[in-house]
Formats: structure tokens, sequence, C-alpha cells
């Protein structure tokens, strides 16, 4: 599994021209699954996401997590993150997971971050043409790998 992290001031996601979710200040992450990923997997990437101190605080230090700014999450399904690109120009996405099985994991990490942490969670509508609009605070963008945590 993977997650793009972006600390935001806001974000938003537009589908068939209507906004479908939209945050302030918080993160927006792109959720990318792969077919070997499993809901222990999930967990792991929740977990780490939720704890993760990338606010600054009074001091400029990036000492606080999404709960003690009250954050809110834009969480988008992201196939793209499995791209792989060693041959030729055109990516191919062999290692992405079947779409019932991310669809199903994706729906899994939203929940999980609004029932096990409480946090306010905005979607994307999975495999549907979203239009993505961000305001990257800092910039300040984070790749998670559950294969490297």
């Amino acid at each position: 599994m993977r997650f793009v992290i972006q600390r935001v001031q806001h974000a938003s996601v537009v589908i068939d021209g209507q906004v479908h979710g939209e945050i302030g200040k918080g993160y927006l992450i792109l959720v990318g699954v792969s077919d070997s990923d499993t809901e222990e997997t999930a967990d792991n990437m929740v977990r780490k996401t939720a704890g993760l101190r990338i606010f600054e605080d009074e001091n400029g230090k990036t000492n606080l997590s999404i709960s003690d700014v009250g954050g809110s999450i834009l969480a988008v399904s992201q196939f793209t993150l499995y791209a792989d690109c060693r041959k030729g120009n055109r990516p191919s996405f062999h290692n992405a997971g079947k779409p019932e099985h991310a669809s199903r994991l994706y729906e899994y990490v939203v929940a999980s971050l609004r029932k096990e942490y409480g946090f306010r969670v905005e979607t994307g509508i999975f495999g549907a043409d979203m239009k993505v609009s961000l305001l990257n605070d800092g910039p300040f963008t984070i790749l998670l790998d559950s294969d490297t945590l």
C-alpha cells in the first residue's frame, strides 16, 4: 500500500463538475493499493498516518500531528501510485490492485480514519475521473510505502 500525504491549507476533489469533497487545513492523501495488501497493511498505514508529526508548533518545529491541529483529510484513490516505468515510456499498472480488492481496502482505510481516529474525512469516488485541487503547505509531501514501514 502506498500513501502520498500532502500537508495542505485546503484541498478539494471535483467529479463531473461538482465538488465532491473539500477540506481546509489537513492532509490530502492519495491512496494506492496492491493485490498483496490486507486489512493489517491498511491498519499499519493508518496508524502511521495518524501519528505523523508534520505540523509546526509555536517554535516552528514539526512536532504536531493532524489531531493536534484539528485537521481534516481528503482521501483519493490513486492506482497510478503503482505505475511501473522500467520498460519503455508507457507505464504499466500490473502492480496495482484489482478494482474490487482495491476499492474495498480504500473504503476500509477511510472508515478506519473516521472510526478509529475520529478524523473528518472527505473522499473522491473510487474509479471516477476526478479533478483534485490543493494548496500544498510548505510544500510538505510524504511518501508512505507499506513495504518500508
